[in-house]
């Protein structure tokens, strides 16, 4: 077998990079990665597989929350070209954002718009003159386009550090574009982890509304759902996970979890092996 082919194994790659081989399965039940498997099922990883996951722990370490790389890479996922492999990506961290670097320029896979690069410094759609301040704290002086699209990429820069200003920063974006999908999901999410519930599953199905294939917002609706107790209703969002992304494991998971409290046994035992098949 070559290297390209997948000459690494998983315990390989942990000491290589530094990383658990629960944080490497983890990242292969996200999709952020998808290794070949060996004879006996077992994860085997490529050179390509190796520089991507050395470039995604490099993410985390620059304070990008896990639930973003993940969001980013499912972007990126439904953007490239068919046959095109994630692992042949340049991924990188820029003030808080991840961002693609390629030939073309720098883009971000959230928005799937490009990134002007003054001086150095890249900014998302940045237009001369066309700047306000932001209420910041003295410590982290910020300037923001005065438009949805730089509201937005202000609240993904915030959301670790400050979760009251990001959701600010997302409701000021949703005030000037109300269709803005990606606002809503990440607002969702932050009302979510509040305990507004009923907020947050709002904002994920206007992001369903707008973007009806968006697999990330159908799964938090599920999990918003599933909290409220609603899980007829929660069950329903993950098969419709499942229908968008048909190899998310963590939908099956809740699935199985799902059909064991409602009485249904069989569906419990089919998703766990189908959430058992994609993780190991």
């Amino acid at each position: 077998m070559s290297r390209e082919q997948g000459a690494f194994s998983a315990e390989q790659v942990a000491g290589l990079l530094g990383l658990t081989l629960a944080q490497i399965r983890g990242y292969v039940r996200a999709g952020v990665i998808d290794p070949e498997r060996g004879p006996r099922g077992e994860l085997r990883f490529s050179f390509q597989d190796l520089v991507f996951l050395r470039v995604v722990k490099g993410l985390a370490t620059a304070r990008i929350p896990p639930r973003r790389v993940r969001q980013a890479i499912r972007r990126l996922r439904q953007q490239l070209p068919d046959g095109r492999p994630l692992s042949g990506v340049r991924l990188a961290a820029e003030g808080g954002h991840i961002v693609v670097r390629s030939p073309d320029g720098i883009w971000s896979p959230d928005s799937g718009q490009f990134w002007l690069d003054f001086d150095g410094a890249s900014r998302p759609g940045v237009a001369a003159g066309a700047t306000v301040p932001l209420p910041a704290r003295e410590e982290t002086p910020v300037e923001l386009t005065a438009d949805a699209e730089g509201w937005y990429a202000l609240g993904c820069e915030l959301e670790e550090s400050d979760p009251a200003r990001a959701r600010e920063a997302y409701t000021r974006a949703l005030e000037l574009d109300p269709d803005h999908a990606d606002a809503h999901v990440n607002l969702g999410c932050l009302e979510h982890e509040a305990g507004r519930l009923e907020e947050a599953a709002r904002h994920y199905r206007t992001a369903l509304a707008l973007r009806p294939d968006d697999a990330t917002a159908v799964f938090d609706l599920g999990v918003a759902l599933e909290d409220l107790g609603r899980l007829a209703e929660a069950r329903e969002a993950y098969e419709r996970a499942l229908a968008n992304e048909p190899e998310c494991a963590d939908a099956h998971y809740n699935l199985a979890r799902l059909h064991d409290r409602l009485g249904d046994p069989a569906g419990a035992i089919r998703h766990l092996r189908a959430y058992r098949r994609l993780t190991q």
